[in-house]
């Protein structure tokens, strides 16, 4: 999010790269964010430089994914083990979401984007709160690309959410037990009303799921890449998609014989 959307005229749409299928594009993708601080320490910044420049990635990411047709983008912006980062820097990160959001909400209505905050978002700035329940109220409708921004978001707070709000309804009589399915399960979570994600990319290079989307991720195709996330660009995601593409997805099954 900050210029690069209201840069870009809405007619003016970047076509999908000829090496990609537009048959086999994942529906969903999914993002971890990770190398903001590194990016900044080799070029001998403060740390929140790389994050204002992970914000750049973002939006080109944001856009790229709007412009070739993926219908939902989520990003990890802020987990609940964030909040032991240095007070300075989590205060940074707290401003600079609401200065983003106050700068680019105009951008999105204008994109058609419609976004949604995935997490415990009483814990955050009130401020904050305030901006983010009128970004989602005047996107509510769009029918572009859906964008979720996780923030103060877990994987395992969201499903002991889930779990307790199930148990809260057995308690009260309102539901059976024997009721619980994936289904039921899935109503409780935060990306309630989303598919789940077909891709996820991890940039910097780790090779862990950090606690995002612990539940959604089950059958996702995973993309590691040693890109730090404020130099992921067009070339790197065009990558991330090329390697979707060329997966056999099975789910479980085996691929029958041509």
């Amino acid at each position: 999010m900050s210029r690069v959307l209201a840069t870009t005229p809405p007619t003016q749409r970047q076509p999908l790269p000829h090496q990609l299928d537009p048959a086999r594009l994942p529906a969903h993708v999914a993002v971890i964010m990770d190398g903001n601080g590194r990016w900044a320490r080799r070029r001998g910044l403060p740390r929140v430089m790389g994050h204002r420049a992970g914000v750049e990635a973002l939006k080109r990411t944001l856009r790229l994914c709007s412009d070739w047709g993926i219908g939902a983008l989520t990003a990890y912006a802020f987990s609940t083990e964030n909040w032991s980062r240095p007070g300075e820097e989590v205060s940074f990160l707290m401003t600079l979401f609401e200065r983003v959001l106050e700068r680019e909400l105009e951008a999105l209505e204008r994109e058609q984007v419609r976004i949604r905050f995935l997490g415990d978002l009483e814990q955050l700035p009130v401020g904050l709160q305030s901006l983010i329940d009128e970004a989602t109220s005047r996107t509510a409708a769009n029918v572009g690309i859906r964008f979720n921004v996780c923030t103060n978001y877990g994987g395992r707070a969201e499903l002991v959410r889930a779990a307790r709000r199930l148990a809260e309804r057995v308690s009260r009589g309102e539901l059976d037990p024997q009721a619980i399915d994936e289904e039921r399960f899935a109503s409780e979570l935060h990306t309630v009303g989303e598919v789940d994600p077909d891709l996820l990319i991890r940039t910097s290079g780790e090779q862990r799921i950090s606690n995002f989307l612990l539940w959604q991720l089950a059958y996702a195709e995973l993309h590691i890449t040693d890109v730090l996330w404020p130099d992921f660009d067009a070339g790197a995601l065009v990558a991330a998609l090329k390697d979707f593409q060329g997966r056999n997805r099975r789910f479980g099954g085996v691929q029958t014989p041509p």
